[in-house]
């Protein structure tokens, strides 16, 4: 809204209205509204939620040894993170681009599917929630709605990278000067790291390009429920989930800016992606949006995002990703979250093959993974054999697990950077 008022203030030669135009003033300052934003309504937040006495029932301490501890702590806080994104974005963003428009509908989607999941736990008592077989078609319905409208939109277009040889010596990377709709993907680690979805269909004949846009959509859609369940399954220490969610935004935020500056672009030989500066913007809004919640939720929280948060902030990711058509660099991008929900169908999986042989075999001591860092041996199942019992030696407090993921998230989104010239 701002940005339009200022950019119209800006034919009358207004003074600071041309700074408007320029995404690094319009990202920062949304970086530091987010924070704002956070800041104040999380603290007005917790203060209604503890007033009417809506916070979190005692966990089970054969999952969570300081279960007891946290019984009580207001949750839904992902109200918090989706305010703190919503009103900087509204604000400061362009809100006819396609882009922030997907990002906006994302955050209120999944939101509201995490707070019925949060509703149904907490005023009518049911443990389990939303039922998982609904929250998969929420998750899939946004993820097809993404997807669609990348496919049917005509502003959802890149300019190709291409490369050039000077006097057979030097090879120059440039772009095709008219954006094209394009079914390609990045590859990490391959020289010419491009994935065309329809080379994968090609077996289609004629029709290789519509179904290589199908196999794009059911990308999009396996990427968002994926992202957005190992979001859901890392949330389960204080900060854990918002730390980790910070990490990927900061290196999505980067890939964005060089995704959307034909310059950069061109250097890294990546897709130019036109409009995808208002990603940038989004992402700041997004990151301060988790480090401002933060402040509250480190160990010892005083608020957890609950679905309401989590859900929402691993879709948000997932089609960040798609969008800037790096959606294949998320399983080291978010490789904890990749870890986390692989941790739990291998021990499901693995457990329901030996009990059909009459055994109860599990792999880890508990999963997600980052309950197995914490489990004591007084807390074990006695009629199961662990595999993994002697690992680790000892269980660790949660802050330091905490703290331990979140460097390790450092240094996959380091990696997920750097792979756009280790080819």
């Amino acid at each position: 809204m701002l940005y339009y008022i200022f950019r119209f203030l800006e034919q009358y030669d207004i003074p600071g209205a041309r700074m408007w135009s320029y995404i690094s003033f319009r990202a920062l300052l949304t970086l530091i509204l987010s924070l704002i934003i956070s800041a104040w309504f999380g603290e007005k937040f917790i203060k209604y939620m503890r007033r009417k006495k809506i916070g979190e029932a005692a966990r089970d301490t054969a999952i969570d040894p300081y279960g007891e501890k946290k019984k009580g702590v207001p949750t839904m806080g992902g109200i918090i993170i989706a305010v703190s994104i919503l009103v900087p974005v509204l604000l400061l963003g362009r809100t006819r681009n396609i882009y922030l428009i997907l990002m906006i509908v994302t955050t209120v989607w999944l939101g509201f599917l995490g707070f019925l999941d949060d509703y149904i736990k907490i005023f009518r008592h049911d443990k389990e929630g939303l039922k998982g077989r609904w929250k998969i078609v929420g998750q899939v319905s946004i993820g097809l709605i993404v997807g669609l409208v990348l496919w049917a939109s005509p502003d959802a277009k890149i300019n190709e990278n291409i490369s050039l040889e000077r006097q057979g010596v030097e090879t120059v990377v440039t772009h095709k000067s008219e954006p094209v709709k394009s079914l390609k993907t990045t590859i990490p680690f391959v020289k010419n790291h491009n994935l065309d979805y329809s080379e994968l269909t090609s077996w289609c004949g004629k029709y290789k390009n519509a179904a290589g846009w199908i196999l794009f959509v059911l990308m999009t859609i396996l990427v968002v429920t994926a992202v957005s369940n190992g979001a859901n399954l890392n949330d389960g220490m204080d900060g854990m989930c918002a730390g980790n969610s910070a990490i990927i935004g900061v290196a999505l935020g980067i890939l964005a800016y060089v995704s959307s500056h034909i310059e950069y672009s061109a250097y890294l030989n990546i897709m130019y992606i036109p409009g995808a500066q208002e990603l940038v913007v989004f992402l700041c809004a997004f990151i301060g949006a988790m480090i401002g919640f933060l402040w509250y939720n480190a160990y010892p929280a005083q608020v957890f995002m609950g679905d309401t948060g989590s859900l929402m902030v691993g879709g948000l990711i997932g089609v960040a990703a798609v969008i800037i058509h790096k959606e294949l660099l998320l399983p080291i991008l978010c490789g904890i979250f990749f870890v986390e929900s692989l941790s739990v169908i291998i021990q499901t999986q693995w457990f329901k093959v030996q009990k059909r042989k009459g055994k109860r075999v599990r792999i880890f001591r508990a999963t997600p993974i980052h309950d197995n860092f914490r489990r004591l041996d007084s807390q074990l199942d006695p009629t199961s054999h662990y595999v993994l019992k002697g690992w680790p030696h000892r269980p660790f407090h949660e802050s330091k697990i905490t703290i331990r993921f979140w460097i390790t998230s450092i240094i996959l989104a380091a990696i997920a950077i750097i792979t756009l010239k280790i080819r």
